[in-house]
């Protein structure tokens, strides 16, 4: 797939930009090309459908991400978001199409996976829960549990090492399944909505404990589903917009708002007027999904 991360919204499929359009702006290139992490080439995924017939959740998908780059996909309901996600994780198989994951050659994992709920072991304290990945691949109990002890400081959480999930808040678990993730040292870690579920004010304060993350860590290399346009926006580096099911990639938008960019970003034009460029493309698509259901709820 041509290499768009220069371009803040380069068309992939749709309408022509019309004469008299804004232009596109353009963000500066890195002086040094990273390498592909995982690469999908015509991926398509269908599903046998209610009347025999097959539903196709995603069409044609071409996708690359480079080592270090954080990148969201967004895109209405329905449109196989999260299908693209357990595709990339080996939990499922494409249709028809390839998918790549570039492994190091180390014994890291090839991909680990924070899901929509945090799916935790209920029976298991936080520091176990964080450490059962490390566990099954055998790494040495006091090995494993300074791992995970490292990883809940990182999230405020050291503190509910001997809690169980049932003693924690809604965002405190959501920050345990993070932090069993990051504990694996992936090669590429998925994130499937962890904040959707989540009031806003602790949705605000996980977007910024992700972006320490990023931080903290510039090697990590994260595929991040949302609906949240603004939460794209404020984490990643480039935002990959969905069409109405079946999935297919509409546009891709480069996030240029800064490597150093902090919670005061969320005020900036800049900030505001890139979501709204983005609502704007993605509009027409979220329209289309909700006439997809309301047709397939009439009688």
């Amino acid at each position: 797939m041509t290499d768009k991360t220069s371009v803040v919204v380069a068309q992939v499929a749709g309408p022509a930009v019309e004469k008299g359009e804004e232009a596109v702006t353009t963000a500066a290139r890195p002086a040094e090309p990273r390498s592909v992490k995982v690469r999908l080439e015509g991926v398509t995924r269908s599903y046998p459908g209610p009347d025999g017939g097959a539903v196709v959740a995603l069409q044609d998908v071409d996708l690359a991400v480079r080592e270090g780059e954080f990148v969201a996909i967004v895109g209405p309901s329905g449109c196989g978001k999260s299908t693209l996600l357990r595709l990339v994780a080996g939990l499922q198989e494409t249709t028809s199409g390839t998918i790549d994951r570039h492994h190091s050659g180390s014994a890291r994992p090839d991909t680990a996976m924070v899901f929509q709920d945090h799916a935790l072991f209920p029976w298991r304290t936080v520091l176990r829960n964080v450490t059962f990945g490390l566990e099954n691949r055998g790494t040495p109990k006091r090995e494993a549990w300074e791992i995970a002890a490292r990883e809940l400081q990182k999230l405020g959480l050291t503190g509910f090492a001997s809690a169980y999930p049932h003693q924690l808040s809604g965002g405190m678990k959501q920050r345990v399944g993070i932090a069993r993730a990051l504990a694996s040292d992936a090669e590429i870690l998925l994130m499937d909505e962890p904040l959707g579920a989540l009031d806003a004010q602790t949705r605000t304060v996980l977007q910024d404990q992700i972006l320490d993350l990023r931080k903290a860590d510039p090697s990590l290399t994260c595929l991040y589903v949302t609906h949240a346009i603004d939460e794209a926006v404020f984490l990643a580096d480039r935002i990959i917009l969905m069409t109405a099911r079946p999935g297919r990639v509409k546009e891709e938008v480069a996030v240029d708002l800064g490597a150093g960019r902090d919670s005061s970003v969320r005020g900036t034009a800049a900030f505001a007027k890139l979501a709204q460029d983005i609502w704007e493309h993605l509009r027409s698509e979220v329209e289309a999904a909700m006439q997809q259901e309301s047709a397939r709820s009439s009688p």
